[in-house]
C-alpha cells in the first residue's frame, strides 16, 4: 500500500510546482502591463506637448523622454497646461519606471530567467522527440529501464518529481519533465500523442494506476507497461488499461527459481547474450514476401503474429512473411541485428 505521507508530499510538490508556474505568469503580465502603461504615457505625451508646444510630432516624443527620465535638457513649458503634463509625465514616469526596474531586479535575483530558458530549451528538445517512450518514475527500475532503451537505439522521456531523481537525470542530460506523469497537461507537454510507450515504473502503485488511467484516457492504442510492488495491484492495473503489468519481485524470483531448476540452460544463454525481439514486417523491405527459412540466418524464428492477431507459434520454415507481420526472434545481437536490417523499410536503408 502506498505511504500516505509519501502521497501527501508529493502533492505538496505539485502544488508547489503549479503556484511557482502562476507566478511565473503573473510576473509575465505584470511586465507587459507596465510596459504597455509606459508606451501608452510616452504616446499621450508626445501628442500633448505637440499640440500644447506648437512642435512637431518627434521634437514633442523628445520633450516627453526628456520629462519622463527627468533628465532636464529642454527648457521647461512657458504656460501652465504644458507644466501641468510635465509633471503628471514627471509622477508616473518616474513611478513607473521604479517599478518596472525592482519588478525586473527581482527575477533576476531569483533566478526564474536562467530557470525558464533552461526550461524553454528542454521543451523543444522533447517537442522534436517522435516514437519514443514515456518513462514515468526515475528510480532504480526507471534507470534500469533508461540504460536498456538508450542501449536498444531507443529514445525516452522522463517524467518524475523526485529532486533527488531530477538531479541525476539532469546530471546524464536526458530529456526530463520535473511534474507529476498522473496529470493530463504532463502527459501532453512530453509528447504522448507521438510516444510509442508508456511506462509507469514509480515506486507507488496508486500513483502507476493513475498513470495508466490517464495515460490511457488521452491515448487509447498507446502501450502501457506499469510495474506493480503488490499482488492486488496487479488486476487493477489492468482495469485501468495497462497492456502488460510487470512485478519486479516476482520476476526476480521467477528467474532466480528458472536457474536454479535449469542452471546449465541459464548459463549457456547468459553467456551467449541471446536477445528476444519483436520485429515488425512493412510493406517495402527486403524480407517481405519471403519465407522464415530465407531470412532466418543465425536466429530462430519462435512465433509470427498476423495483422489479424492470429498467434503462429513455431512457425514451418517455408512460411511466407506478409506486410503486416510481427516475428518474435531470438538469436545473438549480431543474427537479432542482421534480422532487423532485413525489415528496414527499403527508405531507411537508403539513408
Amino acid at each position: 500500500m502506498p505511504d500516505p505521507l509519501e502521497l501527501a508530499a508529493h502533492h505538496q510538490i505539485r502544488v508547489q510546482r503549479r503556484r511557482a508556474r502562476r507566478e511565473l505568469v503573473q510576473f509575465t503580465r505584470r511586465l507587459g502591463i507596465l510596459l504597455t502603461a509606459l508606451a501608452v504615457m510616452i504616446v499621450v505625451g508626445t501628442v500633448g506637448f505637440a499640440i500644447i508646444g506648437h512642435v512637431s510630432i518627434a521634437y514633442g516624443f523628445v520633450w516627453t523622454l526628456d520629462t519622463v527620465t527627468t533628465l532636464g535638457t529642454i527648457p521647461e513649458p512657458s504656460d501652465g497646461a504644458g507644466r501641468a503634463l510635465q509633471v503628471v509625465l514627471e509622477v508616473f514616469g518616474i513611478g513607473t519606471l521604479f517599478y518596472a526596474l525592482a519588478t525586473v531586479a527581482e527575477f533576476f535575483v531569483s533566478g526564474r530567467l536562467s530557470g525558464l530558458i533552461d526550461e524553454r530549451r528542454m521543451q523543444k528538445m522533447i517537442d522534436s522527440t517522435t516514437d519514443h517512450y514515456l518513462i514515468c518514475g526515475y528510480g532504480r527500475v526507471g534507470r534500469q529501464v533508461a540504460r536498456d532503451l538508450r542501449a536498444a537505439g531507443a529514445r525516452y522521456v522522463v517524467i518524475d518529481v523526485n529532486p533527488d531523481n531530477r538531479e541525476h537525470a539532469l546530471a546524464v542530460g536526458l530529456p526530463y519533465i520535473d511534474a507529476s506523469a498522473s496529470d493530463d497537461e504532463v502527459l501532453l507537454q512530453a509528447g504522448i500523442e507521438r510516444a510509442q510507450g508508456v511506462i509507469a515504473c514509480v515506486d507507488s502503485d496508486a500513483e502507476n494506476i493513475f498513470i495508466t488511467l490517464t495515460a490511457r484516457e488521452l491515448r487509447s492504442d498507446i502501450l502501457i507497461i506499469a510495474r506493480a510492488s503488490a499482488e492486488d495491484s496487479e488486476k487493477k492495473l489492468l482495469r485501468a488499461g495497462a497492456d502488460r503489468v510487470i512485478s519486479p519481485y516476482k520476476t526476480s524470483g521467477s528467474e532466480m527459481a528458472r536457474v536454479a531448476l535449469h542452471p546449465q540452460v541459464a548459463m549457456a544463454v547468459a553467456a551467449a547474450d541471446y536477445r528476444m525481439e519483436e520485429i515488425d514486417v512493412p510493406a517495402h523491405c527486403e524480407g517481405a514476401g519471403q519465407t522464415i527459412d530465407d531470412v532466418r540466418g543465425g536466429s530462430l524464428i519462435v512465433a509470427v503474429r498476423r495483422p489479424d492477431g492470429r498467434l503462429e507459434p513455431q512457425p514451418p520454415l517455408e512460411t511466407v512473411l506478409q506486410p503486416g507481420d510481427k516475428l518474435l526472434a531470438l538469436g545473438t545481437p549480431d543474427a537479432i541485428e542482421r534480422l532487423e536490417g532485413l525489415f528496414q523499410p527499403v527508405g531507411a536503408q537508403a539513408t
